[in-house]
């Protein structure tokens, strides 16, 4: 198998693994917190205790992932881009053959 077809394959497969990783669990551990929501803190004597609270995931301890965020963007920009064409179409009025300019 020649390299570059092997390395599309991976490449794909890669891909694919990850958006079905996405679509299955869309929030992971944040990785700054480590799941907790706040920072670790230790006392003198070594006992752990809470520390302050985590501005990366806003305390939750839970984050979405990038795929999935980056999903959102797209169905987001996607929907607004459908709202502007049918609010043009129903500008045009029912009649028109006017296609809507953008």
């Amino acid at each position: 198998m020649p390299f570059p077809l092997l390395a599309s394959i991976l490449i794909l497969l890669f891909t694919l693994g990850y958006a079905g990783v996405c679509a299955a669990s869309p929030w992971k551990s944040c990785r700054r917190c480590e799941g907790l929501g706040f920072q670790l803190t230790y006392t003198k004597r070594g006992k752990p205790k809470r520390g302050k609270h985590c501005r990366k995931c806003d305390g939750h301890g839970i984050r979405i992932r990038v795929g999935r965020h980056l999903y959102h963007l797209w169905v987001r920009t996607y929907r607004k881009g459908r709202a502007a064409d049918e609010a043009a179409a129903k500008a045009a009025g029912p009649g028109s053959r006017k296609a809507p300019t953008a």
